[in-house]
């Protein structure tokens, strides 16, 4: 089991891009709840901070796919370079318009988090279109899962370090840190690149390079089934924080959620090391089960319901979540064409963000109407849809040259 993990090491630059690639995506887990608390501080209003962080947050996806094209024409550096500077005078303005301007002045901060939200440095498409041109195979396949464990430690991490710069020191502060990370893991990761020989793009090799990558109907299936990856893991945070909530005990939704986390990160550790290819629907499957396993145990189900039984499922539910979007993600990489890596995983934030965006509404009215059970089943629904998506999709040439799976 250990023994992709060892070549994974063995991999030159591998290890330090992948480093590097988290330290530039920390501060995105941890910028919107500093965001949240510097703008309800200013305003006096959590709706207001809500509309300037999903100001933010569109940003980020609408510009995904554009970001990711530009990835794969020009090189690397030169966008990073440039949108990690842009990146970093955007936040700094986030933290001074308290100070310049009245309450009254909030939409300029919508305009701003736009803005900053469109020049998010493309850290996170880049370092996945790079995995294939420095490994192959089961080294591979290893990678896509370390990361995508990582990732979910990233949300841990990231939360916890803005609560606590927010609670001891100011919520200008913590949103200054995050853009602080944010330059300074850009400009390391861009370094890290040119280390690797990454700087320059892939030529494109495919007779339909100019074609719109969304006429693959492949890719599609698999960006479809990422929202519905998203998709529930948005819902089941929500209904945490719900019933916690509701319980009158707040600080349990940490708890329960970086209980979550870890779950995750544990079972992407450990899948990562098995060999031969992912199995998509297989992951999904297992998935769409934890979701449902969050069912029985919620309210209006089991009322009072117990917080020890919540986190154990949480716990086991969790270890299905890396692998599925570890999976995923090295579905997209078999599915793209040399040279449009980028821009497929630039989709697939796009993707990813309006999945967030359509959960959210869902899961608050059934959890203001029915209850954290409800919302669970409509997140073990969007699961199941896209276990159905993984069993149709199909990958190119390499799954069929390497027929074994893995979980």
């Amino acid at each position: 089991m250990l023994r992709p993990y060892r070549q994974l090491a063995g991999v030159p630059h591998l290890v330090s891009v992948l480093i590097w690639s988290m330290v530039g995506r920390v501060h995105m887990t941890g910028t919107p709840l500093a965001l949240s608390f510097l703008m309800a501080g200013w305003t006096g209003s959590y709706g207001l901070a809500g509309v300037v962080g999903g100001a933010l947050t569109l940003g980020l996806g609408v510009a995904g796919p554009v970001r990711g094209r530009a990835a794969d024409r020009a090189p690397a550096s030169r966008l990073l370079a440039v949108a990690g500077g842009l990146y970093g005078v955007g936040i700094a303005l986030l933290g001074l318009l308290p100070t310049v301007l009245p309450a009254g002045g909030w939409p300029v901060a919508v305009v701003v988090a736009f803005l900053t939200g469109l020049c998010t440095p493309p850290v996170t498409q880049l370092t996945r279109a790079s995995y294939p041109r420095l490994a192959t195979g089961p080294v591979q396949q290893a990678v896509y899962t370390v990361e995508a464990s990582l990732q979910e430690f990233m949300y841990i991490v990231g939360p916890m370090m803005a609560a606590s710069l927010v609670a001891f020191a100011s919520p200008r502060t913590a949103i200054w840190v995050c853009g602080v990370l944010a330059v300074a893991g850009t400009f390391g990761f861009l370094l890290a690149l040119r280390r690797a020989g990454l700087d320059e793009p892939v030529p494109m090799t495919s007779p339909h390079s100019g074609r719109s990558l969304l006429k693959d109907g492949g890719l599609v299936l698999t960006l479809v089934a990422a929202v519905c990856v998203v998709m529930p893991l948005v819902t089941v945070d929500m209904l945490i924080i719900a019933w916690a909530r509701d319980l009158g005990r707040p600080a349990m939704a940490g708890v329960l959620t970086a209980v979550w986390g870890v779950g995750s990160v544990l079972g992407g550790l450990v899948v990562g090391g098995f060999r031969g290819r992912a199995n998509f629907p297989l992951r999904m499957v297992m998935l769409t089960v934890g979701m449902a396993a969050l069912i029985p145990v919620l309210p209006p189900v089991t009322t009072p319901s117990s917080p020890w039984l919540i986190g154990a499922v949480l716990v086991l539910g969790g270890l299905a979540i890396a692998p599925a979007i570890a999976a995923n993600n090295a579905r997209i990489g078999d599915l793209a064409p040399d040279g449009r890596k980028a821009e497929a995983f630039g989709w697939m934030s796009m993707a990813s963000t309006a999945g967030a965006a359509a959960a959210l509404p869902t899961a608050g009215w059934l959890l203001d109407h029915i209850g954290p059970s409800a919302a669970a089943v409509s997140a073990t629904a969007v699961a199941l849809v896209g276990t159905v998506l993984a069993t149709r999709v199909r990958a190119a040439a390499a799954e069929v040259a390497e027929p074994k799976t893995s979980t």
